[in-house]
């Protein structure tokens, strides 16, 4: 397994098409608990879908993580970095899922630690911002526990689940994470 960064229980690692089985199963298993945040059908609803899921990663606009345990390389979680813009913004936007046999031990907390200072460090961004649904109460603890700051609300912002949801809009930049490019790894 190649890692682009180790915590001392999680890892970062790109994903591939390779992961299309463990994923499947991880929706799968928590169908029910990722329906009122996931815009749309699963990635992994076929093997068509999730190569085309895996193929937007090749753009530069688009970066595929996953967050495994380290001792085993067992999938805990996924996130993306999405709408990256480049010069004088340096920003992406990320989304992240936690899967139901994982959740509540930290795992998602410390994977999106080492994916922040991956985005400050090796991809030199300067910002990084999440849009969460205001009842989505796990993601919100989730993100204000990484540093993340409140910046504001959209209405109507994303279509999810059959309607259009209203999104908080919380943000991170280098300066306000502390970022030195190695303080989220180990």
């Amino acid at each position: 397994m190649i890692y682009l960064v180790r915590g001392p229980r999680v890892a970062l690692r790109f994903i591939g098409l390779q992961d299309f089985d463990e994923l499947a199963a991880l929706h799968r298993e928590s169908a029910d608990m990722l329906a009122p945040w996931m815009p749309g059908r699963p990635v992994t609803a076929s093997y068509d879908s999730f190569e085309s899921y895996v193929a937007r990663f090749d753009l530069p606009a688009h970066e595929g993580f996953l967050i495994c345990l380290r001792d085993t390389g067992a999938i805990v979680g996924r996130v993306n970095i999405n709408n990256i813009v480049r010069g004088t913004h340096q920003s992406g936007t990320i989304g992240y899922s936690a899967y139901a046999s994982t959740t509540g031990r930290g795992y998602m907390t410390e994977g999106l630690g080492l994916l922040v200072g991956y985005a400050f460090g090796e991809m030199e961004l300067h910002r990084l911002e999440a849009n969460i649904q205001p009842s989505n109460a796990p993601s919100l603890r989730l993100i204000r526990r990484l540093g993340f700051e409140r910046e504001g609300f959209s209405p109507k912002f994303q279509f999810i689940d059959g309607a259009w949801r209203d999104h908080e809009r919380w943000a991170i930049t280098a300066e306000t994470a502390g970022q030195d490019s190695s303080s989220y790894a180990t």
